[in-house]
């Protein structure tokens, strides 16, 4: 599914979103859609999980190389796990910092597809956020949400506001979900995936403890 003439708009409660809205939203997803959404760190785009055509939208949107890791937004740390190896110190540092504005790059397994694999590390970010919306559309999708920040090119802050991502990447997209409160940062980034954590972004999370 590609955006031919411009994104649907939707608005939505910011703590209680209407579940008509949230069902149309995950049905537009699973015809193919590609959405930008709010979470507790910024807006990001997503797409479905096996959304080829989704993922190389974002490629595009955001100017995109084959390094870049991809985030799983997932419902909660069981299906988290379902996607990702965790050791038992990565599980107790990730768990305590979980739901909240961080994306951990860690190894895949098999149930990730390849090409949202780092080709060399076999890594993938995933994360849990903080948000009523984001929970929402996860419940209702029953699966993670394939997902990147909404950061444009040559930008070095993401896009907040629903109305300016509807008029500059309307056409681009299938449906902007707005619920009028969003954060301001994109999540701090940590590679778990070696030995010792690394910082890869310092953003909205603080106090991660190893």
């Amino acid at each position: 599914m590609a955006a031919t003439t411009t994104a649907r708009w939707v608005e939505v409660h910011p703590r209680n979103p209407q579940r008509r809205a949230i069902r149309a939203t995950v049905d537009l997803l699973r015809e193919g859609g590609l959405i930008a959404y709010p979470t507790d760190s910024c807006f990001a785009l997503g797409a479905m999980l096996g959304n080829r055509e989704g993922l190389e939208r974002i490629r595009t949107i955001r100017r995109l190389d084959a390094r870049h890791h991809f985030t799983l937004v997932c419902r909660d740390f069981a299906q988290l796990g379902q996607f990702v190896r965790i050791s038992t110190p990565v599980f107790r540092a990730v768990k305590a910092a979980t739901p909240g504005c961080y994306t951990f790059i860690l190894p895949a397994t098999k149930e990730v597809p390849r090409r949202l694999l780092h080709p060399r590390k076999r890594t993938v970010g995933v994360r849990i956020p903080r948000h009523p919306v984001v929970d929402a559309l996860l419940e209702e999708l029953d699966e993670p949400l394939l997902s990147s920040t909404l950061l444009l090119p040559d930008t070095e802050e993401p896009m907040t506001s629903g109305w300016e991502i509807h008029e500059r990447l309307g056409h681009q997209l299938d449906a902007i979900l707005d619920s009028g409160e969003c954060g301001t940062e994109p999540t701090t980034v940590i590679d778990l995936s070696g030995e010792e954590p690394e910082l890869v972004r310092q953003g909205a999370g603080e106090g991660f403890e190893w």
